[in-house]
């Protein structure tokens, strides 16, 4: 339960005393709710949540283009039947089609408020049905072609040499950790992190500043913040659950002392010290403030986590009904975010990332990546709706998620999948989002030669998106809305901000637009 400052209690129970019997009795506890959350800081709540769509997501089946120029280059490239008959290539025996049935993509309309996809119309993967329902009530939005930038980049720019790219593209561990912490694998600190460094200050524990669900990466690390590690069915108990060692409170104390204390004062003692003392009173908060799975709205009543009726999602390949891992991560920081007010958590501010694997489609891509998406659109879905029936009120507008991969695929066909690419396309969903619309420019697809070279700015060789719109400013738009000073994401000097070249960019296309 959470507790009211003493003086505005007073307050509040003398108005309340005050009006006798027959005064308003409602309008009084209203008020005293009103205090109540604001003693919480629950009206100044705000959190990110990554889902990052591990091994590459193929954008090309995700958002597609259906206006007539482009779907005849995408059907061009994605079917060999096609391919045979626009190039007059002769093609290998073993290829196979992976271009989606145009009758079975889900239309979407844009506002085209920027004015710079006039013209062109586009549909999402069929299995998005409940991100197309969320895009169309303006809670959704796609972010074009981003992806890591030094600056701005032309096909042009790329034939010089010297011109500043990404480093080590279309690797899968350095590209992660390039979207995480713009730097190749081993970068130190990623952007929700740093994020996190500037906003610590809404925390009154900052342990739950940064969480990964069942596993940490590079974007939730900052300079100073640390991230909580737990698990998708809840966190790990060190001390027991009821604070005591075989029924024992004075056992358990003995325990964590000595549990906490190094004889020696050497660095790997004091490391260990203090990371034993952090996890003992994490999960002493935890254990007072974690409300049960089985809790509506993430859960339902007599379930566990593994049997939960809302967690199972339907396999489009064989119409089997599964367990979805992502709805399961995302029914833990529900419940997190549910918590967030409990006195040993004071959560004003936090960051999550969740994951799901198995995008590195090279093959099998129609059957995996129609799994996968149903996957996500089940649990997106799930999230928002648990998000909307939270205890104390809706907080989609308080809570923003958004997809992320280390890289798109290749739109050429390379036998019944796709290669790696750099730029994609990816959702950003919540209350505060101005959704309906496709923010930055979506690729013009053209022609192809006979070398596979495109004729499109923004397609490379084999199909390989060029990206328009940077991590950067992906990171500044979020950052903005979370309340992070726009001096401490551009930094005093070049680099030396969360956005390290966003000083590359424009003033006025830093900001995306896609957060109200």
């Amino acid at each position: 339960m959470t507790s009211i400052p003493r003086r505005q209690f007073l307050q509040r129970t003398a108005a309340l005393t005050s009006l006798g019997a027959s005064g308003t009795l409602l309008s009084s506890l209203s008020a005293l709710q009103t205090a109540s959350a604001q003693s919480t800081g629950a009206q100044d709540y705000k959190a990110l949540v990554c889902i990052f769509l591990a091994g590459g997501n193929d954008a090309h089946n995700t958002v597609i283009p259906v206006d007539a120029t482009s779907w005849r280059c995408y059907s061009a490239s994605r079917d060999p039947k096609v391919m045979a008959q626009v190039s007059g290539l002769t093609l290998p025996d073993d290829l196979t089609s992976i271009a989606l049935p145009q009758s079975s993509l889900l239309s979407i309309n844009h506002r085209n408020a920027k004015g710079l996809n006039t013209g062109r119309s586009f549909a999402l993967h069929p299995q998005l049905t409940r991100i197309q329902a969320l895009y169309a009530q303006s809670s959704a939005a796609i972010v074009a072609n981003i992806g890591p930038l030094v600056q701005p980049t032309t096909k042009i720019d790329l034939l010089d040499g010297s011109f500043a790219i990404p480093r080590k593209l279309y690797s899968h561990n350095d590209q992660a950790s390039t979207w995480q912490s713009f730097e190749p694998e081993g970068g130190a600190a990623g952007w929700g992190g740093l994020l996190m460094d500037k906003l610590t200050s809404r925390n009154t524990n900052k342990t739950f500043s940064s969480i990964g669900v069942d596993s940490t990466s590079a974007w939730l690390n900052g300079t100073a913040v640390t991230p909580y590690l737990i698990g998708s069915g809840g966190y790990q108990v060190m001390g027991g659950k009821t604070g005591t060692v075989f029924g024992s409170n004075a056992l358990f104390k003995a325990v964590r002392s000595a549990a906490s204390t190094t004889l020696e004062q050497d660095m790997i003692g004091e490391d260990y010290t203090r990371v034993v003392n952090r996890a003992l009173d994490s999960e002493a908060a935890l254990q007072q403030g974690l409300p049960d799975a089985s809790m509506a709205p993430w859960g339902t009543p007599g379930t566990n986590s593994k049997t939960d009726p809302l967690l199972f999602y339907t396999n489009p390949n064989d119409g089997t009904s599964q367990l979805n891992s992502l709805a399961l991560q995302l029914q833990i920081v529900a419940r997190m975010i549910a918590a967030r007010s409990n006195s040993g958590i004071g959560a004003g501010r936090q960051v999550f990332m969740v994951s799901l694997g198995g995008f590195d489609t090279h093959s099998d891509l129609l059957r995996q990546h129609g799994n996968l998406m149903a996957k996500l659109d089940h649990a997106v879905d799930y999230f928002q709706k648990c998000l909307t029936q939270m205890p104390g009120g809706d907080l989609r507008s308080q809570v923003t998620t958004f997809t992320a991969s280390e890289f798109g695929r290749a739109l050429v066909n390379n036998g019944d999948g796709c290669d790696h690419g750099w730029g994609g396309h990816h959702f950003v969903i919540g209350g505060a989002v101005k959704g309906g619309d496709i923010y930055g420019r979506y690729p013009q697809f053209m022609a192809f030669d006979n070398e596979g070279e495109y004729f499109s700015d923004q397609l490379l060789k084999g199909g390989v998106l060029l990206p328009e719109t940077s991590v950067d400013q992906l990171v500044y738009t979020l950052g903005k809305w979370m309340g992070v000073a726009e001096s401490d994401l551009i930094g005093a000097s070049p680099g030396a901000g969360i956005t390290p070249h966003i000083g590359n960019f424009d003033a006025a296309d830093r900001d995306i637009g896609f957060m109200a």
